[in-house]
């Protein structure tokens, strides 16, 4: 892919696709993760001398519907304040916007546009229109083949990858194409339905796989457990038996939890107790594992060469059951091989335990986290190896 440094950028016109899909509450950026990943490209653009300008998505409003809680005015307010200058948020601006070298301009909600997830050539060709370079630095949108991700690099006059794209491609590169061993892989989340795919991908090359939350209740019912009352996939037992038996025949493993800690009910303030897996009660819940298993699984992930991390392994949002999560993290903080973590849920727990200042690199995405370790080629990559 050609890259930002390989262009003069002085009095051009530069358009760039950022990952500002930032959780807002109160008309307030609720948390600035995506925004500081994606601010070294706009600084990069501005002090080149160059007219920037910025578009992204927020939420999933109505294709076409300009809906105000959807708007990327909180977003311009915290632009404005970390870049020191005003910046402008644009309401209409599909038919051009007027800024000038040194200014940055934000463009309301792609998503307000119709076409824009029909990837309508129509719509690209529009907003290749507005630049003499397009930067496509939203890593977490490249498996979406959407006007602003996709078409638009087919029709600008110029375009690339921005920085933090390539820094995420070479950081999942190194994870996956020939990592240090040995490789370990942890992958929480609620449903093996949701990353079934990537399961069965790492598979083939890590040499231990760590499931979590309610990917580890179903993994646990596979090897035979009764698991109570706990979230997980009957119809995908046997797809996770068979999973294990796959990593087995390969020489690698997946380490279920040997204690949980339980609860009768879905709450915050519900009561934890301490079990035995083989002792889970009918009508208990496991919302976390147990110290024993977070000290094992802690032990393999420090001692490991390379860690792939996207998803927590309890319900680290109540505090009851933040622990099991909490020890994940400073394990993979205290690694001394390359680690890297992604995800939405994954970052949150990397911001709850103040640990992202001793992890390698961290993903602001989840979907195409996913699916590049599943080696997918994903649409915007192709589009911009092809320019």
């Amino acid at each position: 892919m050609k890259t930002l440094d390989q262009f003069d950028l002085k009095g051009k016109r530069v358009l760039i696709r950022s990952d500002l899909n930032v959780p807002i509450r109160d008309g307030q950026v609720s948390s600035d993760a995506r925004i500081q990943a994606s601010l070294p490209t706009m600084r990069r653009a501005l002090d080149a001398g160059a007219a920037v300008l910025v578009m992204s998505h927020l939420g999933r409003p109505t294709e076409g519907v300009a809906a105000a809680e959807f708007s990327l005015k909180p977003v311009a307010e915290k632009l404005t304040e970390l870049v020191g200058q005003p910046v402008a948020l644009v309401e209409d601006w599909i038919d051009g916007v007027d800024v000038q070298p040194g200014q940055l301009a934000l463009l309301e909600n792609v998503r307000f546009l119709k076409g824009e997830k029909a990837n309508d050539e129509g719509l690209a060709k529009k907003m290749a229109a507005l630049c003499d370079l397009f930067v496509m630095d939203a890593f977490a949108t490249a498996h979406r083949a959407q006007a602003s991700t996709e078409g638009v690099i087919r029709f600008a006059p110029a375009a690339c990858a921005g920085p933090l794209l390539a820094a995420e491609v070479a950081a999942l590169d190194k994870a996956l194409a020939d990592p240090a061993r040995p490789l370990v892989a942890i992958v929480g989340g609620a449903k093996v339905s949701g990353k079934l795919q990537v399961l069965e991908a790492l598979i083939d090359k890590v040499d231990q796989l760590i499931v979590g939350g309610g990917i580890a209740n179903t993994f646990l019912a596979a090897a035979g457990y009764r698991i109570g009352a706990s979230l997980h996939e009957p119809d995908l037992v046997e797809t996770a038996r068979g999973l294990i038996a796959k990593a087995e025949a390969k020489g690698a493993s997946i380490p279920l939890p040997g204690d949980v800690l339980t609860a009768e009910r879905f709450h915050q303030d519900a009561h934890p107790s301490l079990r035995d897996v083989a002792r889970v009660h009918a009508d208990e819940m496991i919302l976390d594992i147990g110290p024993e298993t977070a000290g094992k699984l802690a032990a393999v992930i420090r001692s490991a060469g390379t860690v792939i991390w996207n998803g927590p392994v309890g319900v680290f949002e109540f505090e009851n059951f933040r622990s099991g999560t909490q020890s994940i993290a400073h394990a993979v903080a205290a690694c001394e091989g390359f680690t890297l973590a992604g995800g939405g849920d994954t970052i949150a727990a990397i911001e709850k335990f103040k640990v992202a200042d001793r992890i390698d690199y961290i993903s602001t995405a989840g979907g195409a986290f996913l699916e590049y370790v599943e080696g997918k080629e994903l649409p915007a990559i192709k589009a911009l190896r092809a320019v």
